[in-house]
C-alpha cells in the first residue's frame, strides 16, 4: 500500500501483501445459497432476489409457498428457506390456485420462464387471472427456452436470434410475439399487471416495486396480479455477456414495453 496525495493505493500490478477478507455477505436472508450455477450473465438470479427480498420486507415470510415451473430458475427452487412447490409444465397458476383455495391465509406466488408460462401453460395463467385468483404470478421472459436448449419461444420478437432461428424471428414463419402482460391487463379478474426488466440499476429498482405493489395487491385480496419481467439470456440470444442489457433494451424492451399496465384502486 502507499501514498499518493493522502490516500492508501494498494498496487494492482501484484496480488495484494494482505489477502482480502469477506466484510459481509450481501445474500438475502431467504436464499441460502448466494452462488448458482446459471450462466454468465443470466438475469434471472437478479429477479429472484428481488422477489425475495420483498416477502421478507412484507413480514410474509412465514405464510409463503411459492410454486415453481420448470427451467432454468427452478435451480432456485431448493435454495429458498421459503414452502415451495415444484409444478409440472406450466401447471404452476393450476398448482397455486389449489393452494390458496385450501389454505386461503397463504401467501402464494409462482415463478415461471416465458416456454414454462406462454408455449406449454398459457391457459393456466389465463383462466387463473380470468377467475381473479388471489395469487401472484411471476414471468421471467428472456424470449428463449434456455433450460432445453435456446430455442424460439411465444414471446421472442421479431429479428431475435435463437438456436432454431439463427436469421431472426420472422412474423411469417414464425408468427408474432405473445405479449401476456397486455393480455392478462385486459381480463377483469387481474387487480395489478406491470411489466419489468432486469438490465440496468434502474430497471432493477422499478421491478422491486412492481413486485412490491403485486404482492401487496394480494394480500389485500383485490385478485389476481402478475409481474413481467425481462431477463438476460446471453447464452441464447448469441451475444457477448457485457452486450445482454443493452440487446435487452434495444429488443425485448421494445416490443415488451416496460411499465404497470393495470392497477386497481387501493382502498
Amino acid at each position: 500500500m502507499t501514498e499518493h496525495d493522502g490516500l492508501n493505493i494498494v498496487p494492482t500490478g501484484r496480488p495484494p501483501s494482505i489477502p482480502a477478507t469477506l466484510v459481509r455477505d450481501f445474500t438475502p436472508d431467504l436464499i441460502d445459497v448466494g452462488t448458482h450455477h446459471l450462466c454468465p450473465g443470466c438475469g434471472e438470479p437478479v429477479a429472484m432476489r428481488a422477489a425475495l427480498e420483498v416477502i421478507a420486507e412484507l413480514g410474509v415470510v412465514q405464510r409463503t409457498v411459492g410454486v415453481f415451473g420448470i427451467g432454468c430458475y427452478t435451480a432456485f427452487s431448493n435454495n429458498l428457506d421459503v414452502e415451495v412447490l415444484q409444478a409440472l409444465h406450466g401447471r404452476a397458476p393450476s398448482l397455486a390456485t389449489g393452494v390458496k383455495r385450501a389454505k386461503p391465509g397463504t401467501f402464494v406466488f409462482t415463478v415461471q420462464g416465458d416456454g414454462d408460462m406462454v408455449n406449454e401453460g398459457l391457459q393456466e395463467v389465463i383462466h387463473t387471472a380470468a377467475r381473479g385468483e388471489n395469487v401472484t404470478c411471476i414471468m421471467l421472459n428472456n424470449g428463449v427456452f434456455g433450460e432445453t436448449g435456446g430455442h424460439m419461444t411465444a414471446t421472442t420478437v421479431i429479428g431475435q436470434r435463437t438456436k432454431n432461428t439463427l436469421e431472426g424471428r420472422n412474423a411469417e414463419d414464425h408468427g408474432n410475439p405473445i405479449l401476456l402482460a397486455n393480455m392478462i391487463a385486459g381480463l377483469d379478474g387481474s387487480a395489478y399487471v406491470a411489466r419489468g426488466a432486469v438490465n440496468n440499476a434502474h430497471n432493477v429498482a422499478l421491478t422491486k416495486q412492481m413486485i412490491t405493489a403485486a404482492f401487496e395487491s394480494q394480500i389485500a385480496r383485490r385478485g389476481f396480479s402478475f409481474v413481467e419481467i425481462l431477463t438476460m439470456c446471453p447464452t441464447g440470444w448469441f451475444v457477448e455477456t457485457t452486450e445482454a442489457p443493452a440487446y435487452l433494451g434495444d429488443n425485448l424492451a421494445a416490443v415488451h414495453q416496460i411499465g404497470v399496465l393495470k392497477e386497481l384502486a387501493r382502498a
